[in-house]
């Protein structure tokens, strides 16, 4: 706005364009990376650091990287150590954004417990021994691809997923019973049934009690990205 003595008010109009759409950029860079959290969920991650986050293993297989945990590295695992619920979770509903590189390994882990080092130990380290993974594959040469109830339910060899996008995994515990989608589509609905004795991974593999969430770095080859994690708690 110019004002001349003598003169009304001026109003530059191209100015005010600019400084508006200059102010709308800014806000829209504000905002990148920190979509609106669906009513009932609560955030996990900060989109800046791992606070709240505790890691078995070496901490530099994890990083942080445009609003997203970054795995890559020796096999390690970043739990949910926070204040929310105390990180303690029976029964919910988890969503996380995942997107894989080629060749890429990783999983999200639910009921599980902090473990210095992981109680099951397999040709690329130590995994947790108590909980349940939701595999992370869409083209690594496992057979068991993304959502999996890793060797519970098993989807082999065609992922939900492609390598390079990002989808979402909701992953919901309710009693008994677990249900994974991939992007709204599910895709393994399991039942523990009173004879479940954790098949292959051993009797942590059970529905027992409360627990916390963790995410997989599984090899030096394997880039994961984890992010918008969030959870509402369904009791």
């Amino acid at each position: 706005m110019r004002i001349e003595a003598g003169t009304s008010p001026v109003v530059d109009f191209g100015m005010m364009k600019v400084i508006v759409l200059v102010v709308m950029a800014i806000s829209a860079a504000a905002g990148a990376g920190a979509p609106a959290i669906e009513p009932g969920f609560t955030s996990l991650f900060n989109g800046k650091d791992l606070t709240g986050w505790k890691v078995s293993g070496p901490a530099e297989s994890f990083t942080i990287r445009d609003g997203a945990i970054v795995a890559n590295g020796q096999a390690s695992h970043a739990y949910y150590d926070g204040s929310f619920r105390n990180h303690s979770f029976r029964n919910f509903e988890l969503k996380v954004d995942v997107m894989t590189r080629a060749g890429s390994n990783g999983g999200v882990y639910v009921l599980t417990e902090f473990q210095d080092v992981g109680g099951n130990e397999r040709a690329s380290g130590h995994f947790p021994s108590k909980g349940f993974e939701i595999q992370v594959n869409n083209s690594h040469g496992d057979r068991i691809k993304t959502g999996s109830l890793y060797h519970v339910v098993d989807i082999l060899d065609e992922s939900p997923a492609k390598d390079d996008e990002w989808f979402t995994e909701t992953i919901t515990v309710k009693g008994d019973t677990i249900v994974v989608k991939v992007n709204e589509k599910q895709v393994v609905e399991w039942t523990q049934t009173a004879d479940w004795n954790g098949g292959r991974e051993g009797p942590g593999r059970k529905i027992t009690g409360p627990g916390t969430i963790a995410l997989q770095a599984h090899d030096p080859k394997s880039t994961v990205f984890y992010k918008n994690i969030r959870i509402k708690p369904l009791d």
